[in-house]
């Protein structure tokens, strides 16, 4: 009897062993198992006369874990969970960085096309400025250029139409009011000075641009931003000493632009941080374009007259239908440019 139950203990042993094997443990040291003999058992479990367990659990039959299997309760559910949550931020790291060289190719595209679309508005417009020497009359016509775009825009649905209330109309008319002054300064200096003098001038528009910044905004700029205006300014400077075509209305024309260009950016992006305007940049521009049309009706009549009458051109001896050519190439040139910008 005694070789029979030893027999029977060492074949308990054996099958023990061969379900660590199967089932290995890597939470709990060897030392802390005990075997069972019961057939329905694959594993082995914390059974009678076991040491204490590291995790508190005393006596029972509780099966040990097992790390090819999924950890359940409460403490698994959230460990899964985790483990869901984790996966799809791991697999998108690599997508902002795809989804950033298509932003990029886009905007460097929209400045080549300023560029451009800059180029051919100041040789057109400084064209037109020559033979008919009326910058109001000329600002006029190229804000109803770009009003004539921007309906058919609305007309056609290729932009939401705004929806505005006249609280919010009265907002932006202190805008339009400085965007039709500053495109009647830019085209004044135009015809006064060259083209290349009056964008020399016009390079002093970060300066400005900072400088609102500090005053209306209460942005601070920093010391790296500061110093790139100091050559930018001497530049300026150094270039208007040595202008061949130097003038003095030009210059200040030129100066003016500069000031009110930049404080209507600033007005604007300081408009468009109001979250309750429910206003996007294009529906902005489009709106002060339209408004700026209206204002410069009454005073390119009152400080110019009709001067675009067949009689006034006779006596010029303009081309008409040249001059419209040029003067429709400038508008459309002018409104697609600051548009893009």
């Amino acid at each position: 009897m005694q070789s029979m139950a030893a027999s029977s203990s060492s074949y308990s042993s054996a099958r023990g062993w061969a379900a660590v094997r199967r089932c290995p443990s890597p939470s709990l040291p060897a030392r802390h198992v005990a075997f069972s003999s019961s057939s329905s058992s694959r594993c082995p479990v914390a059974g009678a006369g076991a040491p204490v367990l590291p995790l508190g659990i005393r006596g029972g039959r509780l099966p040990l874990p097992c790390p090819l299997l999924p950890p359940g309760g409460k403490n698994g559910a959230s460990a899964r969970r985790a483990a869901a949550a984790a996966a799809p931020s791991a697999e998108g790291d690599g997508k902002p960085e795809a989804a950033g060289i298509p932003r990029t190719l886009q905007l460097g595209a929209m400045i080549l096309v300023w560029y451009l679309l800059n180029i051919y508005f100041n040789i057109y417009n400084k064209l037109v400025l020559k033979a008919v020497p009326f910058p109001y009359t000329i600002t006029t016509f190229q804000f109803a250029s770009g009003s004539f775009f921007i309906t058919l825009m609305w007309l056609l649905n290729l932009h939401p139409k705004p929806r505005l209330s006249l609280q919010q109309y009265a907002k932006i008319l202190p805008l339009a009011l400085i965007h039709m002054m500053g495109n009647v300064f830019t085209n004044m200096s135009l015809g006064k000075v060259a083209v290349s003098f009056t964008h020399t001038i016009k390079a002093m528009e970060p300066f400005f641009s900072v400088l609102f910044s500090v005053l209306l905004l209460g942005q601070t700029p920093s010391l790296l931003v500061v110093g790139s205006l100091v050559p930018l300014v001497g530049g300026v400077v150094l270039a208007s000493m040595t202008e061949v075509s130097f003038n003095w209305i030009g210059f200040w024309s030129a100066m003016a632009s500069n000031v009110t260009n930049q404080s209507r950016n600033v007005f604007s992006k300081k408009l468009l941080a109001d979250k309750e305007e429910m206003l996007d940049d294009i529906n902005l521009f489009s709106i002060m374009t339209v408004m700026s049309f209206l204002l410069s009706v009454p005073l390119m009549l009152y400080l110019e007259g009709i001067k675009f009458s067949p009689s006034y051109l006779q006596s010029t001896g303009v081309n008409l239908q040249e001059l419209c050519v040029k003067a429709a190439i400038a508008g459309t040139c002018f409104h697609f440019y600051q548009q893009v910008c």
